[in-house]
């Protein structure tokens, strides 16, 4: 028998259904459809978000506190609903990126890269919205008092400011993981680059 027949019967041995079982496991984990994954279960998340924390407060009595305590509550909620609708449609779209990458030769890193970003991004935004939201109704409806039922999370320092510290610690955090995520992109176009010019 010669080796071209040799090679056709064990091709056509391998090709059979028994040794095809993981090609689709295979197919998963090599695709952007396994990295999207994150993203699917953080819009989830995020969603989920608002309804945690008027669950946990209900069960904490919120509710049955003084009146000024419940409207602080329930409007900055809103704002915790708006962060959260906002922290969805960012991972919901990102999404997308993860799958523009697939067929590139350095999937990992960039697709970590862009995680990063996003989750930045998304904490960021969380901090900036919720943070202006119940600190600026803080100091409109409990004044001083804000001080007080900020120290029952740790977050006494703040007071007030956190109208600002909100935003400003949200920004920093979006800017640091864009140069984190921008830095990890970089190594991925020096490393495509000197593949280019080794192949010339």
């Amino acid at each position: 028998m010669s080796d071209s027949s040799e090679k056709k019967g064990l091709a056509g041995f391998t090709d059979s259904p028994f040794f095809n079982l993981a090609r689709p496991y295979f197919d998963f984990i090599g695709k952007g459809t396994m990295f999207s994954i994150v993203y699917y279960l953080m819009a989830i998340v995020s969603i989920l978000l608002p309804i945690a924390v008027i669950v946990i407060a209900a069960q904490n009595g919120i509710f049955s506190v003084g009146g000024k305590y419940v409207v602080w509550f329930i409007l900055s909620w809103l704002f915790i609903a708006a962060a959260g609708w906002v922290g969805f449609q960012l991972w919901w779209n990102r999404r997308i990126q993860v799958m523009d990458v697939k067929e590139s030769e350095f999937v990992a890193i960039p697709i970590i890269a862009d995680m990063v970003r996003t989750f930045g991004e998304w904490i960021g935004t969380l901090l900036a919205v919720v943070g202006f939201g119940a600190g600026l109704f803080g100091l409109l409806i409990l004044g001083d008092e804000l001080t007080m039922m900020l120290s029952m999370i740790g977050m006494d320092q703040f007071g007030g400011g956190l109208v600002v510290a909100g935003p400003v610690a949200g920004f920093f955090i979006i800017l640091f993981a864009r140069l984190v995520a921008e830095a990890m992109k970089l190594f991925v176009s020096i490393a495509n680059s000197c593949k280019d010019i080794a192949k010339k």
